[in-house]
């Protein structure tokens, strides 16, 4: 719904037009060649199996701790700004209904449900983010029908699809949003160690997550047009901005859906927050038990064997970024979502790219009968999605909205993480060498531990997630 709400104006408005359905269905086909290579490497990589430690197989232990800090980074920062723009528009609903309450009091009641949700096992988060995705899944269903039985096959105009001239402001606008939408997607290997079969869950989960995704938002983007016009989309989208699902669905719906739309935004967001809190708790946890982070953070709660305190972490700095903007006065949207999204999600575009060169590496060096399959399409993915890199940073102003120059500097931080983390994976390497060798990359390997951790169906859940002491991973 957030990414609906947020991402499908922006595109229409700032050139995407109608391009922006062939550039939803081109994202698609690029993140699935990039899962082929994933799922490959998580049935290789079971237990702490986040991209980090993909990056270590392929490009070696330092360059995986720099993708370790990029991804304790990105994850944090789009929790943190999510939890802004929840607190934001939050505030906004009420206030429609004459509740009048400051964004601040909101966004402190999302990051203390969030982190109590952390603090819990899995479950729990999951059993809640299925309620809330479920709903946003039924108001956008009933947009989209709303729309079909008003225009029957005008709402889905073949031109949108039809190949025509390529330019940066007719496609690249459009793949940039597009691959925005998708961030995250690749969380799934986070919770390898409490699933019960990892190697067959995970990849399953991937897949899923991208077909399903790339589906809902090509449906839903190409109604969408037609509910608009193609040659009106992009002006329309221009006036409208963020009112114009609202608008569209007021008058093909009914504004009680609107207002359930409006509504369910909120909890939309919400449940981004949950994710993304969850994702950047589970880096932590992992660089705790490498101790590259203090030891505390790498142990599981004894109850709920969930990484409780690196959770708790997460929600003590969310809470101290979100005081910090209220004290001094920053715009909850403007200064501090669309600046800590925009920077999450080059960190985590970037993280994704990393990974992909890293798996076609990794299976270059273990080429085998039908291993080309892997390579070539995690090959397409990275190219793909070194594309998108690339095109965040060319267009990191426009996404954030803002000339300011402190606001444009972030995307430093990506550099400083990535060089810093192989710079102390290099120093590592040279005066700890302890330390050095106990990192994630030795994690167990299916491919390497015989039958059983190749798939058998038999659970490959370590000791670790059972609640016993846990230490940096064998």
């Amino acid at each position: 719904m957030s990414s609906i709400m947020g991402n499908l104006p922006l595109a229409l408005a700032m050139g995407g037009g109608p391009e922006l359905v062939g550039a939803v269905a081109l994202t698609t086909v690029v993140l699935l060649c990039f899962s082929v290579g994933y799922a490959a490497m998580s049935r290789t990589v079971v237990g702490t199996g986040t991209l980090h430690v993909y990056v270590m197989r392929g490009l070696g232990r330092p360059a995986g701790v720099g993708a370790a800090l990029l991804a304790v980074l990105s994850y944090t920062s789009l929790a943190i700004g999510l939890a802004g723009a929840f607190g934001y528009f939050t505030s906004l609903v009420f206030a429609t209904v004459g509740v009048h309450v400051h964004w601040l009091l909101f966004a402190g009641l999302g990051i203390a449900l969030t982190g109590l949700l952390g603090y819990r096992s899995v479950d729990l988060s999951a059993n809640i983010l299925a309620v809330l995705l479920v709903a946003e899944l039924l108001v956008v269903v009933i947009y989209d029908v709303a729309v079909l039985a008003d225009r029957g096959l005008e709402a889905l105009p073949a031109a949108a699809l039809a190949p025509g001239p390529v330019t940066f402001d007719s496609l690249g606008f459009g793949l940039m949003f597009a691959f925005i939408s998708f961030a995250g997607f690749e969380s799934a290997a986070l919770y390898g160690e409490e699933a019960t079969d990892p190697t067959r869950s995970i990849p399953r989960a991937t897949f899923l997550a991208v077909g399903l995704m790339g589906l809902f938002y090509l449906v839903t983007s190409w109604i969408t047009v037609g509910a608009i016009g193609l040659d009106e989309a992009e002006s329309t989208a221009q006036s409208e901005l963020g009112n114009l699902l609202f608008g569209l669905t007021s008058r093909y719906a009914s504004p009680l859906v609107s207002q359930a739309m409006a509504l369910l935004l909120c909890t939309s967001l919400l449940a981004s927050m949950l994710a993304m809190h969850n994702a950047a708790s589970r880096y932590l946890l992992t660089l705790g038990r490498d101790r590259l982070l203090p030891a505390a953070l790498g142990r599981l709660h004894p109850r709920h064997y969930s990484p409780a305190a690196a959770s708790s972490v997460q929600t003590v700095l969310a809470a101290a970024v979100i005081t910090s903007f209220a004290a001094t006065g920053l715009d909850p949207y403007l200064n501090l979502a669309t600046s800590l999204i925009a920077l999450s999600t080059l960190g985590i575009l970037t993280l994704q790219a990393f990974a992909a060169v890293a798996i076609v590496v990794h299976f270059q060096r273990r080429s085998a009968r039908g291993r080309w399959r892997i390579r070539l399409a995690a090959a397409i993915g990275a190219v793909g999605l070194l594309y998108a890199t690339a095109l965040l940073c060319a267009n990191y102003r426009t996404l954030t909205g803002t000339d300011s120059r402190v606001i444009g500097a972030l995307p430093a931080l990506v550099g400083v993480a990535v060089i810093g983390g192989a710079g102390y994976g290099l120093w590592l390497r040279s005066h700890r060498a302890d330390l050095y060798a106990g990192l994630s990359e030795a994690a167990p390997c299916a491919s390497e531990a015989g039958p059983s951790a190749a798939g058998d169906g038999q659970s490959h859940r370590p000791p670790s997630a059972k609640g016993l002491p846990t230490g940096p991973t064998p």
